[in-house]
């Protein structure tokens, strides 16, 4: 699986797909005038501007596939008209899930060193007992 950012949240009136791809976090900077990361650290240290909320949600959901007249009607209803503190921690979870990768999606996992697969128990630093392939000339 690729990891591209997308995550499966229940929020408003049932379940939706998020995504901050690379073209919504361009958009995502130019509505709120500041960088993924610092959106993502205002929102976890509640000193976000109220506008970070709305656009995370409304462009993550633009990302995940939803119309864009679709993803501003769900915002309007569901975070406009709402204390900001009820959708804080999903924005929280769309933007990390931008900056850093959904947590569920599976990272490619590196094969594991030829001796672990085959069961050997001899370490690799252990001598082997023959002789090395080449002599150290004498001084």
């Amino acid at each position: 699986m690729s990891r591209d950012a997308s995550l499966d949240l229940d929020w408003a009136d049932g379940t939706y797909r998020f995504r901050l791809g690379w073209a919504e976090l361009e958009k995502l900077q130019e509505a709120v005038d500041a960088g993924p990361f610092v959106i993502l650290d205002r929102l976890q240290a509640g000193t976000n501007k109220i506008g970070d909320i709305s656009h995370v949600l409304r462009l993550g959901l633009i990302g995940g596939g939803m119309p864009p007249v679709d993803a501003l009607r769900k915002v309007r209803s569901y975070v406009e008209d709402r204390p900001p503190a009820e959708n804080r921690l999903h924005a929280i979870a769309v933007m990390s899930a931008g900056c850093y990768g959904a947590p569920e999606e599976e990272i490619e996992k590196k094969s594991r060193a030829p001796d672990q697969e085959s069961g050997s128990t001899i370490s690799p630093t252990e001598r082997s007992g023959s002789e090395p392939s080449t002599e150290l000339a004498e001084s």
